[in-house]
Formats: C-alpha cells, structure tokens, sequence
C-alpha cells in the first residue's frame, strides 16, 4: 500500500514518519532527496545555476537554500522555474526508491503533496499530521530560530489546513499528544492500512 504523508512546517511530520519506519514502512523523503539533489555535486545544480546564475549557489557548490527561499517566495516565476527543474527529478527519484523498496507498506514523505496536485493519484491513501497554526509558529521558532515572520512567510506559501485535511484519509491531530500517545496513534493506523493492504 502507498502512503502519502504530509503536514505544514512544524506539524510533527518527521516524527510521525520515524513512527511509521518503526512499523517497517520504507519510507521515501521528498525533501531528502530534494536536499540530495540541490547539495554540493548534485544532479540539479547544473541546472539551477543555469536557471538562476552562479549566485545561487554557496561556497560549497551546493544550492543556497535561504537565498532561493527568498526569490522563489518573493518571485513566482522563479518559484516556477525552480519547481519545473526539481520536481521531474524528485519524482522520477521516488518512484526508482519506491521499485527498490521491499515492505508492505510505503510511505511517501511530501511536504507539499496537496500542493503539487500531482500526488493524489500516486498513492492509496493520504496521511495528514495536523496542528493549531501557532503551535506550527513556535516549534519552527524553537527548533530553526527562524523569526515569526519567517515562518508565517512559509505558511503562507503552504496549502491551507483545511486544504489539507480535505485531501486527507486520515488526519493525526498532533496538538496535545505525548511523544508515546502520537507514537501509538501511528503504528494502529499502520497495523490497519498494513493489514489492509495484505487483503
């Protein structure tokens, strides 16, 4: 069974995904490999500096990650360009992981899955991580040290939560969990949708 798993910026995504690797889920990052893609010697670079000249590129040779944050939320034809270079090369990347993998259950980690439009037909079900937006606001804060105005630029940029869970097969309400209640909301609903699966 394919998952497609998704959640705004600091939702408890990540997290919830490193519940699912526990069930023996393979899991495939969309933002891993878009972080593979855009580091130093990556498959994407030579046409992101193409696209977008050698400025956008650190000293390591990799994508300056903060720099094409900004341009592509203060320009959407940059963000359509960047995204017309990365997101043929992310998916085709997926789908090879995805052939590779030996579990009954696959988990495809998309931040941005209702998004894209392209991923609802790709997967049998999707898995929505869901919480207040201030509570997105502050665990980005703490953990990244971004300004609040940084990460509300970011949410603005995402889809809507009511967007999100319209889109959802089931949704994980990771607002007042403990680490071990979310935990054991995860692995029932995997032990359903692995179950189902094997049906």
């Amino acid at each position: 069974m394919r998952i497609g798993l998704t959640g705004g910026i600091g939702s408890g995504k990540s997290t919830v995904s490193g519940f699912l690797l526990e069930c023996g889920a393979a899991v495939i990052d969309a933002d891993a490999i878009s972080r593979e893609l855009t580091g130093p010697g990556g498959g994407a670079i030579p046409a992101l500096a193409a696209a977008f000249g050698p400025q956008t590129l650190d000293s390591r040779g990799a994508l300056d990650r903060a720099h094409m944050r900004e341009l592509a939320f203060s320009d959407p034809d940059a963000r359509r360009r960047l995204e017309a270079i990365l997101h043929p090369m992310i998916s085709r990347e997926t789908e090879a992981r995805a052939a590779a993998a030996q579990a009954t259950l696959l988990v495809f980690d998309v931040p941005l899955l209702v998004e894209s439009g392209r991923w609802r037909q790709r997967v049998d079900r999707v898995l929505v991580v869901d919480c207040e937006e201030e509570t997105q606001i502050q665990r980005v804060m703490q953990r990244s040290g971004w300004t609040r105005e940084g990460v509300e630029a970011v949410l603005k940029q995402q889809a809507s939560r009511a967007s999100r869970r319209g889109a959802a097969d089931a949704v994980i309400y990771n607002e007042r969990y403990s680490v071990d209640e979310l935990r054991q909301q995860v692995l029932t609903l995997a032990k359903r949708w692995q179950g189902a699966g094997m049906a």
